[in-house]
């Protein structure tokens, strides 16, 4: 029996879940990581693009995270009754 590759993986880099077509396995000094493609080429650019790549995934985790947050404190609300 051979377990299936899972649709999604995980890039270190930029902290988001990417369809595995789009990653791609590097050798780090701490072993091989799985890295998207679109991180990849962000490295190739100068470092005022560079930047720029980053802020734009900086403001999309962020935002994630915080819209996670308000949906676990509204099911919390909403358990609590209040």
């Amino acid at each position: 029996m051979t377990l299936s590759s899972p649709a999604t993986i995980y890039c270190y880099h930029c902290g988001r879940n990417h369809p595995r077509e789009e990653m791609r396995q590097i050798e780090t000094k701490g072993g091989k990581k799985w890295r998207c493609i679109q991180s990849i080429a962000a490295t190739r650019k100068n470092s005022s693009q560079r930047d720029a790549f980053g802020k734009t995934v900086t403001a999309i985790n962020k935002s994630e995270n915080q819209a996670r947050i308000k949906s676990r404190l509204d099911a919390e609300r909403l358990v609590a009754g209040r």
